[in-house]
């Protein structure tokens, strides 16, 4: 293979290095082992070969990455391989042959995926490894790809992880952490938690010959030289072989046999050097990291991904609520089983290598399978809880809203009705009783409702008298701009700009203009590189048919019909009277196959040792654009459980030993240099974005050569939504965070003959910006989840509306941190939360 050539080419000087060294004393030491997986890759009978290996090189020492459901199929088709590596992995002392450092269950690159996904991760993959192997410890988090980020140290640490390394030297493809430091480090977590951590040091230099490794992945002379150099006593390199190779120990006799084999465990506990370690405050964009941003394969995995991430969360909730207040059975299995394909999806050669597979069953087509099987059942265990909660069997059409979110929710709720009953004309009538003024559209309402933080509240539709009310938001001006109008925006959009966005006027903000009309750009505006035109194309450079979708006095949706070149595209312009969101969905109908990006090497290819590639340069690919009224700009960026304030001039770049972390999760926020204004866009998907010349960029299309060649093409419509949220002050300030998750989390809704409860509240949190990322139910007992998305010490109360016969605190391995005894329906409970920390609330014996 290519990678093993490398190894060969300098064999002899590794083992002269080695030796002069061992002639002084110095030692050099090696973390080998497997990656892979029954999903990934891992041949039948490979469990065979492994214990062969360790059977026959007794100095050896491997660490594992290993999905953890491949022990199922071990099980059952290997019983007797199976049986012998359970011997090798029965010692779980320092001196053990074997370590587990990975048991996630589909190995996720965690920066793309949310926080509490990153927590189900460890959690089901531990529990599934326990399953088999009952007396594994985990002392080491360790990764062969960039499986990283920044938030993983309270992760690590609150399930018992004692130590982690940052290096992935052999799989680099999608990138690597930052060179830095020496020996050993402590990872500093945004909450403030320290992980002992062996670092990619400062001196382990990426390899000039490919764009996959780094010089530690074979103990190249350049790597122990320099390690040496720097100070660094006991240098460590690692590979861990993808599951199938066939080469036993990476490091044979001509390529270095002198260096010794050790486990991560080992290394740290019993080799490493000693004494007060130095603190790394590590940033997301430590994370240096870089997929196929802006193809269609990873824009459909990623908002797969999103929608079944949502889904699954907010169905959890409903349904212990629905337990509860009706004794409804919490449908664990049904859920467990939801997660368990959600994971798969989130697994990383989704995102990275999708055309792999058969045909019909490649990584895109499995996604699709797993996610839609996850929302599947998020979908019938919402209708179960909404059934108990509201039984069929009231006299009165009734709309039930449950709003997931801590908060109080009070904001536009737009729903489908029957039909017989939009026409026949009714009042709607809230909890109180009180009138409920409401838009009506064909058989779509609109109306303004509050509804309880994790909790339901019911509007009733009475037969009689119609009374929708009148008015409009649209109107066009004397220059020609189509002008939707509410409580808080002027918003002004121009047909002959491509329906760009060229004014937003916050009238509650002193009148502040966010668009900067001297960029001649709008809000929306897309602008790309078509190489194979060789041709900048702009949507602003034809004139748009804007058509009135929807008027009316609490809710307006215009819709833009435009061309970039020869391909139509559609954009939906949504706002509300009160809302602080502008809604847009895009829809571009592709004339074929265009390619869209950088026109490096499209043509011909490159070599994968190619330094440079076309899908790097995001400057060139499609972008949506925000052009701001903002000076010196400054940028944050959420991650999971973080918000990272970017220190990037720019986020350009075209060669992999230059990647910059460029990674949209949920949203981005632009403020001016001294924070008094700020205009955050959300994402309905992980992607890239741009930001260079105080001009900022949402990726939206990228067509060309991907990694290993591979053309990601497109072949149909791209489809996607984002909202703008302009605001005063910061991300903080404008609680951002808490108006993205709302964003991703809108109320749940349903329509019945009600004869059920009205309004009812699960728990009550005294803080609205703090997440409630999760509610499960698991035997008997509940578990709540807190996060405190600031960056201060925030202090919350929760009140249940249940009883239980213990609460605590608890870390995610189950070990108490703090009691607060029986709880009682209407005992508050007081606990702080670290800044961007998260707080796991057990609640045993629950009942009403």
């Amino acid at each position: 293979m290519m990678i093993r050539e490398s190894v060969k080419g300098f064999g002899l000087s590794v083992v002269v290095l080695l030796l002069a060294l061992a002639g002084k004393g110095q030692k050099v030491y090696f973390v080998d082992g497997f990656h892979g997986g029954v999903y990934g890759h891992y041949p039948k009978q490979y469990t065979a070969f492994i214990n062969e290996m360790l059977a026959k090189y007794p100095d050896w020492r491997i660490s594992l990455e290993i999905e953890p459901e491949t022990w199922d199929s071990v099980q059952r088709n290997e019983p007797g391989n199976y049986e012998t590596f359970r011997t090798y992995l029965a010692d779980q002392s320092d001196r053990g042959r074997v370590e587990y450092v990975n048991p996630s269950y589909g190995q996720p690159y965690f920066y793309n995926i949310n926080g509490e996904s990153i927590i189900r991760q460890f959690a089901y993959g531990i529990r599934k490894m326990k399953q088999h192997f009952p007396e594994l410890r985990y002392s080491t988090y360790s990764s062969e790809e960039p499986c990283f980020t920044s938030a993983l140290p309270q992760v690590l640490l609150s399930f018992g992880f004692k130590n982690a390394s940052l290096k992935n030297p052999n799989t680099c493809w999608g990138g690597y952490t930052r060179a830095f430091g020496g020996e050993m480090i402590n990872w500093v977590g945004p909450d403030g938690s320290k992980l002992p951590t062996v670092p990619r040091y400062a001196s382990e230099a990426l390899d000039p010959k490919s764009t996959w490794q780094t010089t530690a992945s074979t103990n190249s002379p350049d790597y122990i030289r320099t390690a040496f150099a720097s100070g660094i006593k006991n240098p460590v390199g690692m590979c861990l072989q993808d599951a199938g190779w066939k080469f036993g120990p990476w490091l044979r006799k001509e390529t270095g046999q002198q260096s010794i084999y050790t486990t991560w465990r080992n290394y740290i506990s019993n080799v490493a050097a000693k004494g007060p370690l130095g603190d790394w405050k590590f940033s997301q964009e430590d994370v240096q990291v870089s997929l196929v941003w802006g193809a269609q394969v990873l824009q459909q995995i990623a908002r797969e991904v999103r929608f079944s991430e949502n889904s699954l969360g907010r169905a959890e909730k409903l349904a212990a609520l629905s337990l509860l207040e009706k004794n409804n059975p919490f449908p664990s299995a049904a859920l467990d089983e939801g997660w368990r394909q959600l994971m798969l999806a989130q697994h990383h050669d989704c995102w990275i290598v999708p055309y792999n597979g058969k045909k019909n069953h490649t990584w895109i087509d499995r996604v699709t399978e797993w996610t839609g099987f996850a929302d599947s059942i998020a979908a019938a265990a919402n209708s179960n809880s909404f059934r108990a909660l509201f039984p069929d069997e009231g006299p009165q059409t009734s709309l039930q809203l449950f709003n997931a979110n801590a908060g109080m929710y009070k904001g536009m709720v737009s729903m489908l009705i029957p039909s017989s009953i939009a026409a026949s004309g009714f009042d709607l009538l809230s909890p109180s009783g009180k009138s409920v003024p409401y838009q009506l559209q064909n058989d779509r309402i609109h109306f303004g409702a509050e509804v309880p933080g994790m909790g339901t509240n019911t509007y009733r539709l009475v037969p009689g008298k119609s009374n929708p009310i009148n008015g409009s938001m649209i109107s066009h001006d004397s220059t020609g701009l189509v002008v939707l109008e509410t409580d808080l925006y002027r918003i002004g959009i121009d047909p002959a700009a491509g329906g760009a966005i060229v004014s937003l006027v916050a009238k509650k903000m002193g009148n502040r203009e966010f668009v900067d009309r001297s960029a001649g750009k709008g809000l929306n505006m897309m602008e790309g590189y078509f190489f194979r035109d060789s041709s900048r194309m702009s949507s602003a450079a034809s004139h748009a048919t804007i058509l009135v979708r929807e008027d009316g006095p609490l809710a307006a949706a215009i819709e833009v019909n435009g061309k970039i070149g020869i391909h139509p595209y559609t954009q939906r312009i949504s706002v509300t009277k009160t809302g602080e969101l502008v809604d847009v969905s895009l829809r571009i109908d592709w004339q074929g196959n265009p390619g869209i990006g950088d026109g490096y090497k499209q043509a011909g290819g490159y070599k994968a040792e190619d330094y440079r590639k076309a899908f790097y340069d995001d400057s060139k690919k499609l972008q949506t654009l925000f052009p701001l009224n903002l000076e010196k700009q400054r940028l944050s960026k959420n991650a999971p459980f973080d918000v990272t304030e970017s220190t990037l001039g720019n986020t350009v770049f075209r060669t992999w030993d230059s990647i910059k972390h460029n990674v949209l999760l949920n949203w981005i926020d632009i403020t001016d240099e001294k924070k008094q204004y700020g205009l955050a866009v959300f994402s309905d998907h992980t992607t890239s974005y741009l930001h260079a010349g105080g001009l900022a960029g949402l990726t939206t299309q990228y067509s060309g050569v991907g990694l290993w060649g591979r053309n990601y093409s497109i072949t149909g419509p791209t489809e996607f939504s984002y909202a703008l949220y302009p605001h005063k002050g910061d991300w903080e300030q404008a609680s951002v965070w808490r108006k993205n998750t709302e964003w991703n989390n809108p109320p749940e809704t349903s329509v019945s003959h009600q004869g059920g409860i009205g309004s009812t509240q699960l728990l009550r949190s005294g803080n609205p910006d703090i997440e409630i990322t999760a509610v499960e139910m698991q035997d008997g007992n509940m578990i709540v989840r807190l996060f405190n998305p600031s960056r201060k010490t925030a202090v919350t109360t929760l009140l249940p509306s249940f009883t239980a016969t213990r609460i605590e605190t608890v870390e995610l391995d189950g070990r108490v941190k703090k009691s607060f005894g029986a709880g009682k329906s209407g005992k508050t409970l007081k606990t702080s939360l670290p800044a961007f920390g998260f707080e796991t609330i057990l609640f045993t014996g629950v009942k009403k």
